[in-house]
């Protein structure tokens, strides 16, 4: 049993006093045993985590079976496909899938942590979500490796992520309108807070520079993967005196807002505005015109994120911080030449 933190700023005794519960209490909830009460369990681990108590991880002998997949929002087709890949996955591997939705602002995670030691689930994968480093300390003190999936900010450096080429597929993407002779190429942006934003916003400004046209911040409008901002950014551009004739947008969801606001406006798709997105969503197939965009591998992305976690529990601990997939440029009929 651990009697007290390695670095002499906590003992047990002090958190348990500070806790009102008793020593063999906390030392069950470090060590990841169960028969704690969740409201116990979670008060008790915020003195842990506010008193940055240096725990050793749990040695957990026994599979659980189940592994925890974690969303911040499940309403949407991205979603979907990464549960179904997870579960194609876990299932053949003979482990049950728990999905949480846990909300942006982080008011459930203490009690969702409290949930996942009781439950003593044998991995965690984090799709688009971030925890901060003593809430990923804390998973990990109980002895449950953690994945990412196209994470928020940067990661530790003793993490695994998954994600997809997102700086090459918003280069090929920006390329092709290029080609087809665009040169006022409007940019709508995802969330600022995630990774591959700034990937596509840096691929989109490096196609440009390749192609020798100077980028236009007026050109750049921000967004944040839904259509709503779809439909606004496209909106401010199309109100530029000189408007774009190309529209680039984050993903799917947006370039659909855009095809809004573009018919809104009396454009014809792609005769007075081309418009590509990132995703290749279901949706990208059936919308007329059929949306060109790049392809990201998403059921692809949450298979491998699941065989990484496997890899991890059978103690392959040769992972490398960073698996990217390959995307690939789909083009229909929502891009062509620019008007002349």
């Amino acid at each position: 049993m651990v009697t007290k933190q390695d670095s002499g700023r906590a003992t047990i005794g002090e958190i348990a006093r500070e806790a009102g519960v008793s020593v063999p209490t906390v030392s069950k909830v470090l060590n990841g045993h169960a028969h704690v009460a969740a409201a116990t369990r979670a008060r008790v681990e915020e003195i842990i985590a506010k008193r940055d108590y240096a725990r050793r991880p749990a040695k957990r002998s026994k599979k659980a079976g189940l592994v925890d997949l974690v969303f911040p929002g499940m309403a949407s087709e991205w979603a979907c496909e990464i549960i179904e890949g997870v579960e194609r996955v876990a299932q053949e591997a003979g482990y049950g899938t728990v999905v949480s939705s846990l909300s942006l602002d982080g008011s459930r995670i203490r009690p969702w942590l409290a949930n996942l030691a009781e439950r003593k689930s044998d991995g965690v994968i984090l799709a688009v979500y971030e925890l901060d480093s003593k809430q990923i300390q804390r998973i990990k003190a109980l002895g449950i490796p953690v994945i990412l999936i196209d994470p928020v900010g940067q990661p530790g450096p003793d993490l695994t992520t998954v994600g997809a080429a997102n700086w090459d597929g918003a280069f090929s993407a920006t390329q092709h309108l290029l080609k087809l002779g665009h040169k006022r190429i409007g940019m709508i942006g995802g969330r600022e807070d995630l990774q591959c934003s700034g990937a596509r916003e840096d691929g989109y400004l490096a196609a440009l520079r390749r192609a020798g046209v100077d980028a236009d911040s007026s050109l750049m409008v921000p967004g944040d993967f839904s259509t709503e901002s779809g439909a606004r950014g496209t909106e401010t551009l199309l109100a530029l005196d000189n408007r774009p004739t190309a529209i680039f947008t984050g993903n799917d969801a947006q370039a659909l807002g855009a095809y809004r606001a573009a018919r809104s406006a009396g454009l014809r798709i792609p005769e007075d505005l081309s418009i590509i997105g990132f995703d290749d969503i279901p949706a990208a197939e059936w919308i007329e015109p059929g949306l060109t965009t790049v392809r990201q591998p998403v059921v692809q992305m949450a298979e491998t994120a699941m065989r990484a976690l496997l890899r991890h529990l059978e103690g392959d601990e040769e992972l490398p911080q960073r698996i990217e997939l390959g995307t690939e440029l789909v083009v229909r009929g929502s891009t062509a030449s620019p008007a002349t």
